[in-house]
């Protein structure tokens, strides 16, 4: 087997090949939906029908995803993220979780969950080398997180259980993510702040994004810096955070808070230009862009042959088509394929 140091080193030289696009931005994270399945139907990302389910044949193995992270490690990504669906449906998730966080290269593992059942993997996931958790909640009320969610209130107190166990937890860094939608949870961004005030978490606020079957439309549409205005108005100025160039959030501090809080601006204000993201789905396709409607598909690539520069090569040539950006909400609502559930959020 090779050292460490000459396996990161060959993933370096190899990265610069196959995962800088065409505008020079190097992807180094990868998202992988490992579940399709969720226990909540969130009106925001599942269509009020609900989504017709993958075979299962068609859907990537526990083996197959660790070898794609592997692949994807060699070319230089160093963090994974998984998604769903609701990763914790996966029954297999702590032998993903600490299978990834094997490969070399890999520097961390992260999950982003709606906090259902998180209590229940936290010691597990942990032992297995889980760094960081984002938690999906869009309000306090359990009322109106039944509405948004479609299911019953009584889950909306174990997402908060969740959300204490991983605060007081070993977890490097948890998040809290709000999908803001006027005249629905508009008026709970105070509350959401307010929970930063002694807590040491990142709460933040994502503009409302199309997706298929979600109703978009400009009425429930809050643009980032409105909500910024509206905590200002009662907190006082925010003061930026000094973000890394690939962050999606931009982040800021509170007076007086030991928490922080944060706005992705998708919308109006996107950052496509430091993009690093690339996105796997639960049935192997490979997504190099949230909103594009381009796919390849990698399972049928690693069906078809045992060589890893076929792989390569079908990953550098998805990356070489990168847009340089979304191109706004009338050109991701002429293509976008699938709805939210169905990519990986």
């Amino acid at each position: 087997m090779l050292p460490r140091a000459l396996l990161i080193k060959t993933a370096r030289r190899l990265s610069t090949v196959c995962l800088r696009d065409t505008f020079n931005r190097q992807h180094t994270y990868l998202r992988i939906s490992i579940a399709e399945k969720c226990n909540l139907r969130c009106q925001y990302c599942m269509p009020p029908e609900g989504v017709d389910l993958t075979p299962r044949l068609s859907l990537l193995t526990t083996s197959e995803i660790l070898y794609l992270g592997g692949v994807f490690a060699d070319l230089g990504v160093t963090k994974i993220r998984l998604t769903g669906g609701e990763p914790l449906v996966n029954k297999d998730i702590v032998n993903i979780v600490g299978g990834l966080k094997s490969i070399p290269g890999i520097e961390s593992v992260s999950l982003t969950t709606n906090g259902v059942t998180l209590y229940r993997h936290l010691p597990q996931l942990l032992d297995a080398g889980l760094d960081n958790v984002n938690v999906s909640l869009d309000t306090f009320v359990p009322q109106k997180f039944s509405f948004l969610t479609r299911r019953h209130a009584n889950l909306h107190k174990k997402v908060l259980i969740s959300i204490d166990d991983a605060v007081n937890s070993r977890l490097k860094s948890i998040k809290l993510n709000v999908v803001v939608m006027k005249g629905i949870n508009d008026d709970e961004i105070l509350d959401f702040v307010n929970f930063t005030k002694d807590v040491d978490i990142s709460v933040r606020f994502l503009e409302f994004m199309p997706f298929n079957g979600n109703s978009w439309n400009w009425q429930k549409f809050l643009p980032y810096l409105e909500q910024k205005n509206i905590i200002e108005n009662t907190f006082g100025k925010l003061t930026p955070v000094v973000d890394s160039a690939h962050s999606t959030s931009k982040n800021f501090t509170v007076p007086g808070h030991v928490g922080t809080v944060g706005f992705i601006s998708s919308i109006t204000k996107n950052f496509c230009g430091g993009c690093n993201r690339l996105r796997l789905t639960h049935d192997g396709n490979l997504k190099v862009c949230l909103f594009g409607k381009d796919e390849v598909s990698l399972r049928d690539v690693i069906r078809s042959t045992d060589s890893k520069d076929e792989v390569h090569d079908a990953i550098a040539r998805a990356v070489k088509a990168k847009a340089y950006s979304h191109g706004g909400v009338e050109e991701i609502k002429k293509g976008f394929r699938r709805p939210m559930i169905l990519i990986g959020g």
